[in-house]
């Protein structure tokens, strides 16, 4: 019994194939190969392995449960259509890699751009967005962001009910594609990164609790499924090789952990800092930029503060608190999860931009709290909206379908010129009508709790619009709600949508030329608020080497301004001592 092998097939260097699954609870298993039964060798800890010569890839394969049960594997490197059928067999050196020598991008470069394969074209795969590369580099943008793409039940959905974290799912196309858009990205100059969720799995086709129940606590659920019992090693080595395939396989720049407020661990060492060690321990080995981002609605600052030797446990954090404080001020929405942002919003924003979280809810790793004032500026994701923050709402409704386009275009200046890591989401680069709506492929129970569930998300999200009931919600279950999420990219061709992208696309390479040099060099404690008139938000950042000072109007009146003490780079035009309605003005002060 092989006591080195990962989770899922591998393939011996006789050509053989060995297969292992984890499954405490049972004292049989049979390897199914088609409709062909081969008794597997139960061994130490639980482990049952099989191996078999003159395997090919593509071929069909799961386990037989002593009841009857076939199942396929939990590490599945390619499944068909359905999560509960047979996994596929495939060949991982089948992929030839055209752009092998790329090391990747600091982070200070990085201006982010997310999508969902499934509506970022019509086709809604791996090759058809590797098509659009070439316009996402044309455009500025240095890093893609995918939202998770492990298998998950039916045609279609936003991925984070995902129950097999190792195959990239049917519908988007071949593991080998996915490779192809990686490697075009690196062509291009573009990291990619990966959303996955390992808070949970998914409600349908999870069939760890029949033979592994280990793999889960019983107590103390997640809202979304059973808590996952990370102190078990077989399951910690479940993830930790997961997070490797990515980032050896597939060459991923970095992942993005969803909601890791909801990772609990009671070992000795964290599996979010045994995550870390071992991620930065290939970076350094392969001499690779690799980045982990975290969504974490804790506001925990110690995973992102600089440590002794200068590194992060985690490089950053998607800051919601500045999306809610400016989507209040921009929208006046303020229901749900936007409702501690409305008093004094202003402040809270100017807050948010100079030290990060607006309030901290404790800490993951220790007792201790890091203040977020002690993180440099780039260990923050900043954002106007992404897929939570449109898909969730009633309609699903953009923010530049809400407000006029020199508001978003002022907000999109804060945006990019703050040295906060930027995130775009997808049609934010021609002003996309395109609604992108909560859609799943389910049926049964699930499928009427997800409806169910519905109204009371988009009440975090706005609230249902006035003439709308809860009758008039999209479907998320209809094929129709999924179609009408899709990027349309003949709305970008029309002349406003051109003149935005124009725009957009000088304004982030003004960041890549002027900023980024220096966001590389912040610090911790680097943001400090200046005193504003009503709705203007004046911030400073201290670097190595000088300061950034952001001087926002958005109001519809002048306002007597500070001269801050350096260079106006933006905007063209001067401002002295008044600062003229509706104008954001930036000036870099050097020692």
């Amino acid at each position: 019994m092989s006591k080195d092998l990962p989770w899922g097939p591998v393939t011996r260097d006789d050509g053989s194939t060995t297969f292992r699954i984890w499954a405490p609870a049972r004292t049989t298993m049979v390897l199914r190969l088609g409709n062909v039964g081969v008794d597997m060798e139960r061994g130490e800890g639980g482990w049952f392995e099989a191996t078999i010569e003159n395997l090919r890839p593509g071929q069909l394969y799961g386990f037989s449960l002593s009841d009857g049960l076939v199942v396929p594997d939990p590490a599945s490197r390619k499944q068909g259509r359905r999560v509960e059928g047979l996994s596929v067999l495939t060949d991982p050196t089948s992929y030839r890699w055209t752009n092998s020598s790329w090391a990747g991008r600091p982070w200070a470069e990085a201006i982010i751009y997310e999508i969902h394969v499934g509506t970022f074209t019509e086709q809604g795969t791996f090759r058809a967005a590797a098509g659009r590369l070439e316009d996402l580099a044309d455009l500025g943008v240095t890093a893609i962001e995918l939202m998770p793409v492990a298998q998950f039940p039916g045609a279609r959905g936003w991925g984070y009910d995902g129950v097999l974290q190792y195959a990239p799912h049917h519908s988007y196309g071949e593991p080998d594609d996915l490779k192809a858009f990686i490697d075009a990205a690196h062509g291009y100059g573009l990291m990619v990164f990966l959303d996955v969720v390992y808070n949970h799995f998914g409600p349908q086709g999870n069939f760890l609790p029949h033979y592994a129940p280990e793999f889960f606590h019983d107590d103390r659920p997640t809202p979304w499924g059973s808590r996952i019992a990370f102190e078990a090693k077989p399951v910690r080595r479940y993830f930790l090789d997961n997070v490797l395939y990515w980032l050896t396989e597939f060459r991923f720049d970095g992942l993005r952990f969803d909601a890791i407020d909801q990772i609990d661990d009671s070992s000795e060492t964290h599996i979010l800092a045994e995550i870390s060690d071992i991620v930065r321990e290939h970076a350094k080995a392969t001499a690779r930029h690799i980045h982990l981002t975290t969504e974490n609605p804790a506001n925990a600052a110690e995973l992102i503060a600089d440590r002794n030797d200068g590194t992060r446990l985690y490089t950053a954090d998607w800051n919601d608190d500045f999306h809610h404080v400016i989507h209040v001020i921009a929208t006046g929405e303020d229901k749900g999860h936007y409702a501690p942002f409305k008093d004094r919003a202003w402040e809270k924003l100017q807050k948010a931009l100079a030290t990060g979280y607006l309030e901290q809810r404790g800490s993951l790793l220790s007792d201790q709290t890091t203040p977020s004032a002690a993180v440099s500026p780039n260990a923050f994701v900043h954002f106007l909206q992404n897929h939570d923050q449109v898909g969730n709402r009633a309609l699903g409704n953009r923010l530049n379908t809400m407000v006029d386009k020199w508001s978003l275009a002022l907000l999109t200046e804060i945006l990019l010129l703050s040295p906060q890591i930027p995130l775009l989401f997808m049609g934010d680069d021609h002003l996309s009508p395109k609604p992108f709506h909560f859609f799943a492929d389910y049926d049964g129970d699930i499928a009427r709790l997800v409806k169910e569930g519905r109204s009371r998300e988009a009440a975090n999200f706005g609230g249902i619009p006035d003439g709308f009931t809860d009758e008039d919600l999209p479907d998320p279950l209809a094929k129709v709600t999924f179609e009408q999420s899709r990027i349309d990219w003949n709305d970008a061709s029309g002349d406003e949508a051109r003149e935005w992208r124009q725009w957009l696309s000088e304004l982030i390479h003004f960041r890549r030329r002027e900023l980024v040099p220096f966001i590389h060099h912040t610090k911790g404690y680097a943001g400090t608020t200046v005193d504003a008139p009503p709705e203007c938000v004046f911030v400073d950042w201290t670097f190595g080497r000088g300061a950034i000072r952001l001087r926002a109007n958005l109001s519809e009146v002048d306002v007597i301004c500070d001269r801050p003490v350096g260079e106006q780079i933006y905007p063209k035009h001067s401002v002295e001592g008044i600062l003229p309605c509706r104008t954001v003005a930036l000036f870099l002060a050097l020692d």
